[in-house]
Order: C-alpha cells, then structure tokens, then sequence
C-alpha cells in the first residue's frame, strides 16, 4: 500500500509559482477540465465512502459481516483519499490551486501589474475562463476577463 508523504516537511518551505498568461491558460483548458472533473470524481467518491464508514461505525452491535464490511469501507476511503491526492498533487504541479472540488472551481496565478491575481476556472461554466479576481480581493469577488481585462505576465515570480 501506498504511504502518503508528511506535508510538516513542506510547510515551512517557500517556492515560487508559475505565473501563467490568458493565452497559456487558454490552451491548458482541456487539460485543466480533465483534472478538475477527476478531482471532483475522486473527492465525491470520498464522501460517499466516508458516509458509508460512518454508517458502519454506527451499528450498536455488529455482526460479523458487518465487521467485515466496516474494513473494507476503510479500505475503500483510504484509496479514495490516495486517488483525491493524486489528482490534487498532479493539479498542483502545474501551480493551478484548487478552490471547490464539488463546484470545480480552481485559481490560475497571473500577475497584473506589480499584483497577483488568478484566473476563476469554473468547471461547469459555459466558457471557464470569464472571471479574475486580486489575490487580496474577498473569495467570492469576480472579474470579467475582456480586451481590458490586465496583461498577465509570463515571467516566474522573483
């Protein structure tokens, strides 16, 4: 069985992301759809295992196919959780973050000016590249991405 790596390691570590153009981001998103729609996959498959755990773990008194079943489930939860990471270590890599694994919303970094903003990819919208916001906007701010939406930089963070 796989072990997952200690993220204490990583924690106090700094790295510089990747900060991606429109056009860049534009030519990602088949892949970026794919990733995301895994990501959602994996992470409702998770709950619906986790639920199926708690259930168990309910049970006053089990017998012992229920016990049986009860390691299994626990089984099955932890190669979800290993498929979810999976998926998220791949997205990561590509320093897209996600934000909503349920809605498919994920934050593509871009700088506009002497700031740093994200792309709002949104797995289900009609065009998944219509929104930015700052980074130090609130969450749930949008931006219409247009002709004068700010030229995004391509060079890496300094």
């Amino acid at each position: 069985m796989k072990r997952r790596r200690s993220r204490r390691a990583t924690r106090g570590t700094l790295r510089a992301i990747r900060l991606w153009t429109y056009a860049d981001a534009a030519k990602a998103l088949p892949y970026l759809r794919s990733l995301t729609k895994s990501l959602r996959e994996h992470w409702l498959e998770l709950q619906s295992r986790q639920l199926d755990v708690k259930r168990l773990h309910e049970l006053r008194k089990p017998k012992r196919r229920e016990m049986i079943a009860l390691e299994d489930a626990l089984s099955d939860v932890r190669q979800a959780e290993d498929n979810f990471e999976i998926a998220l270590e791949e997205l990561m890599r590509q320093d897209v973050f996600l934000l909503d694994p349920v809605q498919g919303i994920a934050l593509i970094p871009f700088q506009s000016g002497e700031e740093l903003a994200w792309y709002v990819f949104d797995l289900f919208g009609e065009d998944p590249l219509t929104s930015w916001r700052f980074h130090k906007d609130p969450l749930e701010m949008r931006r219409p991405v247009s002709t004068e939406a700010p030229v995004a930089v391509a060079a890496a963070a300094k």
